[in-house]
């Protein structure tokens, strides 16, 4: 269900402001939704098969790495941010 924020109590903007970590204004509209936790499938590994896929991933990682250029925090810190922004228009990252 729809609220409109102009709608909602003094307690329940709060709760909403508090929920979202931001302000809301009077002009927006909020939905609060529940839902289920997810089932959590319990793994069908063994743990040396656990292990062996650990070992598997990192030597992928690590080649990858090796190929990979070295750039600076901030640079790094740029890239991933525009590849957020490119799926998740609106994104502004923590500081």
């Amino acid at each position: 269900m729809l609220h409109h924020v102009k709608d909602l109590s003094p307690e329940q903007k709060s709760a909403v402001e508090a929920l979202l970590g931001r302000a809301v204004s009077s002009d927006e509209a909020v939905s609060v939704r529940a839902v289920a936790p997810a089932t959590i499938i319990p793994s069908q590994l063994s743990q040396q098969e656990r292990s062996e896929a650990l070992q598997k991933l990192d030597a992928y990682f690590a080649r990858a790495d090796a190929g990979r250029k070295l750039v600076s925090d901030e640079e790094e810190e740029a890239i991933l941010t525009e590849a957020i922004r490119s799926v998740r228009r609106g994104y502004r990252p923590v500081e």
